[in-house]
């Protein structure tokens, strides 16, 4: 039997590398980004791992949507061992003050970073309800959700939202047979384009800069690949999801 794999954010950074370390033959792996990554293709194929790769942008989430809901009408899901739906994918806009922030660039940040995590998990979760079968829903938050931080409010508001979604959720799922086990993760810092963008900018306009630029400096970024580990290694937990809202730091 085969365990489903959805995931959005897979061309590049964490994203990538767990789209990579989810390649098996024992998996069907749909991958939802704006850009395809042909190395991964490469590795699916060197894998036996059904792979499909749709270029889409997220921040047309009800079209995005849309998609997957016929998509999985189309799949035999009670065939497989389990279901999975990993909401990967964020947007950091321009670093600067709400007063300075482009409308377009706010919007898109909270329609990837929230609007689609919501609109698809509730495409996911209803094409997949009568399932006997486990069922995950996880989501990549970020500790820039749980503390505030200048010039990064839409992010930090879409990552926020995205924590109190999943509690919200946690407690739909635990009212009805079978419900999906749900988690909002941080995954702690990383070395990618996002890390890159926030130590590269103007310390007048973004304060925290010269924290960011100390952790590169430290050594105290993960690579991409042990962070999808990490990730990857938390969603397979016997307790995943009894704490909604988690990060990857935490030891228990």
């Amino acid at each position: 039997m085969t365990h489903l794999y959805i995931l959005t954010g897979a061309s590049r950074g964490m994203g990538l590398a767990m789209a990579e370390q989810l390649i098996s033959p024992k998996h069907q792996l749909l991958c939802i980004s704006r850009h395809p990554n042909h190395g991964l293709a490469v590795l699916a194929n060197q894998g036996q791992c059904v792979l499909e790769q749709w270029l889409l942008d997220l921040s047309d989430a009800q079209a995005v949507s849309n998609q997957l809901t016929l998509w999985l009408q189309t799949l035999p899901l009670s065939a497989y061992q389990s279901a999975t739906l990993i909401n990967n994918a964020g947007v950091i806009p321009t670093i600067a003050p709400l007063s300075a922030s482009a409308p377009q660039e706010l919007a898109r940040a909270l329609r990837v970073g929230l609007e689609a995590p919501m609109l698809l998990t509730a495409a996911f979760l209803k094409a997949t309800l009568s399932l006997s079968i486990p069922r995950k829903v996880l989501n990549i938050s970020s500790g820039l959700g749980r503390r505030p931080m200048a010039s990064q409010a839409a992010y930090c508001a879409a990552k926020a939202g995205l924590d109190h979604f999943t509690r919200c959720l946690a407690l739909d799922e635990a009212r009805i047979s079978n419900g999906a086990k749900v988690c909002a993760l941080a995954p702690g810092v990383i070395d990618t384009d996002m890390q890159t963008q926030l130590r590269s900018a103007d310390p007048d306009v973004f304060p925290d800069q010269s924290g960011f630029a100390q952790l590169k400096q430290s050594g105290q970024l993960s690579s991409a690949q042990q962070a999808a580990e990490r990730v990857l290694a938390w969603l397979q937990r016997p307790d995943f999801g009894q704490q909604p809202v988690a990060d990857v730091r935490e030891i228990h």
